[in-house]
């Protein structure tokens, strides 16, 4: 008997929803000038268990969306001039600040930019962990503490009984990204939201830091938001890709069609300018000119100053994100064959 005679067909599975749902997400700041938006329209979502990678160049609107989505923006001179920010159902703009606090470092956890700046240098390592168990867990000190010991070895810290009484100026770079890590993770959030994790890192920390996240993903089926501007870790960590450019999502396609075949020239002048071995005296590709000022981005495509590919109707008429292949959206009226 065939094995297609006794196998019984796979029923396909229901659609959930995502974890994390971002809809037309619109942020400005205000300012001298008036009110200026630095972020448009921006729309994604990261479902659970799964790695987003958020990439762009400095300035294209990355760490204001990862902040919008925390509510962590002063507010003013931040404003949200539209859209939705949809997590387990709820909208997290909506939210009355103390339900916020509820979700921010608990359901949410999130690794900033800076380990140095965002750990507070006058309180040990172990006090700054401890401190998000009590508010979250109602843990007393000396649970807190036990549990502050535990996480800092499960994300790979020597000798935590130890380092659990030092300050952040005591420890290596490496180790202070650990640490932030624990801080983000100790609740066992569902969402964990990585702003630029490996900057400033050498690449042997970098690695550990990538192998320690998926690991830690695997064991607490975390969903991931990694912001970055380096594709070497969205290769490594991603299993889809938003791509931004000067506030706007330009592309959006899961990590292997955006690297076999990108369908916007920015995202395709990024790829193309990736450090790699080359031979001696040979120009590395670099996109031209620099990403436009809010303010300054004109009425048609941002990118249509710096594209070679550039139409006439570009400067004039912006390209709406739509679908160039299933699963696979681009902003672009001449993308690259």
């Amino acid at each position: 008997m065939s094995r297609a005679s006794v196998v019984a067909p796979i029923a396909e599975p229901a659609t959930t929803p995502p974890l994390l749902h971002v809809e037309g997400l619109s942020v400005g700041f205000a300012t001298e000038d008036g009110r200026i938006r630095v972020v448009e329209d921006v729309s994604f979502a990261v479902a659970a268990g799964r790695t987003v990678g958020l990439v762009g160049e400095s300035g294209c609107g990355k760490s204001v969306t990862a902040m919008s989505v925390m509510r962590l923006l002063p507010a003013p001179p931040a404003f949200v001039a539209g859209g939705r920010v949809l997590f387990e159902g709820a909208d997290l703009l909506r939210l009355d600040a103390t339900a916020m606090r509820r979700v921010r470092g608990d359901r949410i956890g999130m690794i900033f930019q800076e380990p140095m700046t965002s750990l507070n240098p006058t309180l040990s390592v172990g006090f700054q962990i401890a401190e998000v168990l009590r508010l979250h867990r109602g843990l007393d000190a000396a649970a807190a503490r036990a549990q502050a010991v535990e996480i800092l070895r499960q994300v790979g810290v020597g000798a935590p009984e130890g380092r659990v009484d030092q300050y952040p100026h005591q420890l290596s770079g490496g180790l202070r990204q650990r640490v932030m890590i624990a801080i983000a993770i100790v609740c066992r959030p569902a969402l964990l939201i990585a702003d630029e994790p490996t900057t400033a890192l050498d690449v042997t920390i970098q690695a550990q830091i990538l192998d320690l996240l998926k690991a830690l993903q695997r064991d607490l089926g975390m969903a991931i938001l990694l912001i970055t501007h380096d594709l070497g870790v969205v290769a490594e960590a991603c299993d889809e890709v938003v791509v931004m450019y000067a506030g706007r999502v330009v592309e959006r396609a899961a990590a292997a069609a955006l690297f076999g075949r990108p369908r916007h020239p920015y995202t395709a002048g990024l790829l193309a300018a990736r450090p790699r071995r080359a031979v001696r005296g040979w120009k590395l590709p670099t996109i031209p000119g620099v990403v436009p000022a809010p303010g300054r981005r004109g009425t048609g495509c941002s990118f249509a100053e710096r594209c070679a590919r550039a139409l006439p109707r570009c400067r004039d008429e912006r390209p709406p994100l739509v679908a160039h292949a299933p699963g696979h959206d681009a902003a672009c009226w001449n993308p690259p064959p």
